[in-house]
């Protein structure tokens, strides 16, 4: 493992140049410097919509499993073939 760190840290610090010294990587740098402060507001959106339908899905599948239990039928009994 320790033959990798000489070429691993050239090839870090050569990303980290082509960031820095070219146009494209400094714009990048740009960008994510004037987008990262939403990153948490828009995570936590995307969160609470990830878990409403989330619930709807729960919801949707204890209807299912009310209604073959209304039918006679065990609905854990189907997976245990």
């Amino acid at each position: 493992m320790r033959k990798w760190y000489l070429p691993m840290t050239v090839v870090g610090l050569g990303g980290l140049g082509v960031l820095l010294f070219t146009d494209r990587g400094r714009r990048a740098l740009a960008w994510l410097a004037e987008y990262l402060p939403e990153a948490p507001e828009r995570f936590a959106e995307w969160n609470e919509a990830a878990q409403r339908e989330l619930d709807r899905i729960q919801a949707t599948l204890d209807q299912v499993a009310e209604t073959l239990r209304d039918e006679g039928l065990d609905p854990h009994s189907a997976f245990s073939h």
